[in-house]
C-alpha cells in the first residue's frame, strides 16, 4: 500500500478520514494511545467471543486463535509506548463508532446471517483502522511513532482480509459481498454526520 489510493481500493471504504484528523491526533497523544489500547483489547475479546459462540466451526476457531493472541500482543505494545512516554493509561471511553455499527447487525433471522453481520463488523472496524493506522503512519512529525503505526497497519490489513474470507467461506462469497456493500454503505452515511475527535481512534 503506498497511497491513499491503495488503501481505499484494497479496503473498499467509501468515505476516506479527512487527513486533518491526524493534526487532531498528534495534539491528543496519550489519549489516541489509550482509546488504541483499548480497541486491542477489545478486538482480542470479540474473536474469543466469536470462538466461544461457534465451537462447530472448525475453520473459524483455528484461524481466529493466533488472531486472539496478536490482537492481546498489540495490547501489551501499546502499554509498552504509553509507559515509554511516561504517559498513562486512561479510562475506556464509548465507543460511538462500534455501537452504531453494532445496531446495524441483525438480531433476528437465521444464525448464518447473525454470524456473517458479526464477521463483516469485525471486518469494517479492521478496515477503518488500518486506514486510521496508514493516515498516522504517513501524517505524524515523530519518526518514530510513523513506523510504530505502519506495522499495525498492515496486521490490521491481514486481520480485514481475514474476517472477509471467513464470511465467504460460511456465507458463501456472493452472498457475503452483497451483504459487505450494504455495510460499506452504513458506514460511510454513519460517518459523513461524524464530528473527527483527536482523542479518538475512530
Amino acid at each position: 500500500m503506498t497511497d491513499r489510493d491503495d488503501v481505499r481500493s484494497i479496503l473498499r471504504l467509501q468515505l476516506p478520514t479527512d487527513p486533518r484528523w491526524v493534526d487532531l491526533a498528534a495534539l491528543s497523544l496519550e489519549e489516541i494511545l489509550t482509546d488504541h489500547a483499548y480497541c486491542e483489547q477489545k478486538a482480542a475479546t470479540s474473536c474469543i467471543s466469536l470462538i466461544q459462540s461457534n465451537p462447530d466451526r472448525e475453520v473459524l476457531v483455528r484461524e481466529l486463535s493466533p488472531v486472539v493472541t496478536e490482537e492481546w500482543g498489540h495490547f501489551r505494545q501499546v502499554l509498552a509506548e504509553l509507559d515509554r512516554r511516561g504517559l498513562r493509561l486512561g479510562r475506556q471511553r464509548k465507543d460511538e463508532y462500534v455501537n452504531a455499527l453494532v445496531g446495524f447487525q441483525r438480531k433476528g433471522g437465521a444464525v448464518e446471517d447473525r454470524l456473517m453481520d458479526k464477521l463483516l463488523t469485525c471486518a469494517l472496524i479492521e478496515a477503518r483502522s488500518c486506514e486510521r493506522f496508514k493516515r498516522l503512519s504517513e501524517g505524524l512529525d515523530d519518526a518514530y511513532m510513523r513506523q510504530f503505526y505502519r506495522r499495525f497497519m498492515e496486521s490490521e490489513a491481514g486481520h480485514y482480509t481475514l474476517f472477509i474470507r471467513l464470511a465467504d467461506t460460511y456465507m458463501g462469497k456472493e452472498r457475503a459481498r452483497v451483504r459487505w456493500q450494504e455495510w460499506l454503505s452504513f458506514e460511510a452515511a454513519v460517518l459523513s454526520n461524524w464530528t473527527y475527535r483527536g482523542d479518538r481512534l475512530h
